[in-house]
């Protein structure tokens, strides 16, 4: 029997892996989730805009690296909008505007690779 923590959409699972008796295959039994595990400390990026922070910020919701920018500083983006594009495992994640708001500052460039619960970008 095996111990594993699973992060899933930012969601972390303590799973427990066995082999059947009968037919070797894996039996899995997941816990209810745990507490997410703080990301670890990442030097940090100088922000790319000139414009100052704002105040709501923009996290990156898995680890991976930034395929596109979709807004630029000074654009105003509605909640959902599309503002960072994230590619794992050769999919491509949109990271969105969680309110409506005036993009104040983009802290990565296009390639950059990001952990999870990264700030990605701000809003005003």
């Amino acid at each position: 029997m095996k111990n594993y923590t699973i992060t899933v959409n930012g969601n972390v699972y303590d799973v427990t892996v066995e082999e059947g008796a009968s037919t070797g295959a894996p039996v899995v039994a997941a816990k209810a989730p745990v507490a997410p595990k703080a990301a670890p400390a990442a030097p940090a990026a100088a922000p790319k805009a000139s414009g100052a922070a704002g105040g709501v910020k923009i996290e990156a919701g898995a680890a991976g690296k930034v395929f596109k920018i979709e807004a630029k500083v000074g654009q105003a983006v509605k909640k959902g909008d599309a503002v960072i594009i994230l590619e794992a495992m050769k999919m491509e994640i949109p990271v969105v505007a969680p309110q409506d708001g005036t993009v104040a500052s983009i802290d990565v460039a296009v390639g950059d690779p990001v952990e999870a619960g990264a700030v990605l970008a701000t809003l005003n």
